[in-house]
């Protein structure tokens, strides 16, 4: 995947979003914008006027350069609070901004849709991570514990769970960099920084490389047929040797609102300091059909993940939900969408089963407890904890043991 070398006012870089992420835990975005800043922006074309206001306001811009490359902005001398600072810049452009976090604010045409498609551009919810409420009694009764941890991470052999190697990203080279394109930037910028505010949370290792080269890649699109297709023949060409039928294996399905895949490796110091290109990639299936492998070396190691969102599918849905379902799937190879454990799951979302019982609107309890479970004391070198070992640590984190 190409390196990234943007401008600053594109987009967010990985390593402001994580900044920005230690910052939302002392800040909130309502009394960053109500702040009181000194400012001396001359009149001057929008890019660079951001550019200023970025310096000036101690905050991060996301914007296309398509949507203000042509554009000029109002000069703004004296001490404003930042909303109007920037209210004041993008006055007669057609822009009009949307805060992401407390850190970064997102420029977009003042009519440009969400995903959901409606016509009023939505406040973007904050990436920050709380605790949800605890898991009940009742969603952790007989069994439902381990079996949400079956439906939640892929293993490579039939063990019976008794052999930790999960998949899961090990760190070093291969450290999260995520990449999220086809939204409005604002949007965009959401995704990217809640997935990345969702892996610090865990334990998941991150770059913070702000020219790293993306390993998650997340594209809506109301074409995913026709991204797929390009993504096979890459793979179709660089797994020639070791795969019969590709096409068959990473088919288009069109029921599916999200699919995608994940490319995995195997441990050991040379994986940590090699970039995944360089490294033997093991193919698994499309998703959301993960199968388990039933031989060969240990490719446990998460390297890549490509994940389509078929907007035409997702019409409605806000876009929090959407960035935590698709956080799940970059953070571990998901077995399954279509169960509905007692106890729940932001996987729920879009899962058949689950019938009229409530769509969770952000990661559970669980979730969560089954992501640090899965990174608890992640060297990059050992395996991961067996399915056993990670429900004994998430009922610990329940306080149940």
């Amino acid at each position: 995947m190409a390196s990234r070398n943007k401008p600053q006012v594109q987009r967010v870089a990985i390593a402001a979003i994580a900044v920005t992420m230690a910052w939302l835990m002392t800040a909130r975005a309502d009394d960053v914008l109500d702040r009181n800043v000194p400012f001396h922006i001359p009149a001057s074309p929008l890019a660079s006027a951001l550019i200023e206001f970025s310096g000036q306001s101690g905050l991060q811009v996301a914007a296309a350069d398509a949507e203000i490359s042509h554009l000029n902005a109002n000069g703004v001398n004296g001490t404003f609070a930042i909303r109007a600072a920037l209210s004041q810049l993008l006055q007669g452009t057609g822009l009009e901004f949307s805060r992401v976090g407390a850190g970064t604010v997102a420029i977009r045409t003042a009519s440009g849709p969400p995903v959901g498609g409606a016509s009023a551009a939505p406040e973007i919810p904050d990436a920050t991570v709380t605790a949800p409420r605890p898991p009940t009694d009742a969603e952790l009764a007989g069994d439902s514990l381990y079996q949400f941890i079956v439906h939640h991470a892929t293993v490579h052999y039939f063990n019976t769970g008794a052999r930790g190697n999960l998949a899961h990203w090990r760190g070093g080279r291969q450290s999260i960099c995520p990449l999220t394109t086809g939204l409005d930037p604002g949007s965009d910028t959401f995704v990217t920084a809640r997935l990345l505010a969702l892996a610090a949370y865990v334990g998941a290792p991150v770059q913070a490389d702000p020219d790293c080269k993306d390993n998650v890649r997340i594209i809506f699109t109301a074409n995913p047929e026709s991204g797929m297709k390009d993504v096979v023949h890459w793979a179709s060409r660089y797994f020639n040797l070791r795969y019969s039928g590709m096409k068959q294996l990473l088919g288009y399905k069109s029921d599916r609102a999200i699919q995608g895949w994940y490319m995995t490796t195997a441990g050991g110091a040379r994986v940590l300091n090699t970039d995944a290109a360089l490294l033997r990639l093991n193919l698994l299936p499309v998703w959301p059909q993960i199968a388990p492998r039933t031989a060969g070396d240990d490719m446990s190691g998460i390297g890549v993940v490509i994940l389509f969102v078929d907007t035409t599918k997702v019409g409605g849905e806000p876009i929090r939900p959407i960035a935590d379902y698709l956080s799940m799937l970059a953070l571990s190879v998901v077995q399954t969408p279509d169960n509905c454990d007692p106890l729940p799951s932001i996987l729920d979302m879009m899962s058949p089963s689950c019938g009229a019982r409530e769509k969770p609107t952000a990661v559970t309890a669980g979730d969560l407890a089954f992501l640090k479970a899965l990174y608890y004391r992640n060297t990059g070198l050992g395996r991961s904890l067996t399915r056993y070992e990670i429900q004994h640590n998430m009922l610990r984190q329940f306080n149940r043991r």
